[in-house]
């Protein structure tokens, strides 16, 4: 079965603090969440709600759209795999430098 976005919240949830704000850095650009809430998400064209779409195989690592607060995930085939996934694709985003 693929995972469900209860499953994402689930896996969410079940992160400790820091690794929250390092998910919400990845996905919207920002370690904090908005004065008053998420509801006030900004995007480059101004509210942009914190979106999740499904994309790719399940090789694949989530990605993120930082301009639309989006993050991408693959249908992985289990709860331990999505969690799993989204741990290193967040760890292992060290941002990018501009020779």
């Amino acid at each position: 079965a693929v995972v469900s976005t209860q499953s994402t919240g689930k896996a969410i949830r079940s992160f400790d603090n820091e690794f929250k704000a390092r998910l919400l850095q990845f996905v919207t650009g920002t370690s904090r969440v908005p004065m008053n809430g998420f509801r006030e998400l900004q995007g480059s064209n101004g509210p942009q709600k914190f979106c999740i779409e499904k994309w790719g195989s399940p090789n694949d690592l989530p990605r993120a759209h930082t301009c639309f607060n989006r993050i991408d995930l693959p249908p992985y085939k289990d709860y331990h795999t999505l969690k799993d996934k989204l741990k290193t694709a967040v760890e292992c985003t060290g941002g990018f430098e501009i020779d």
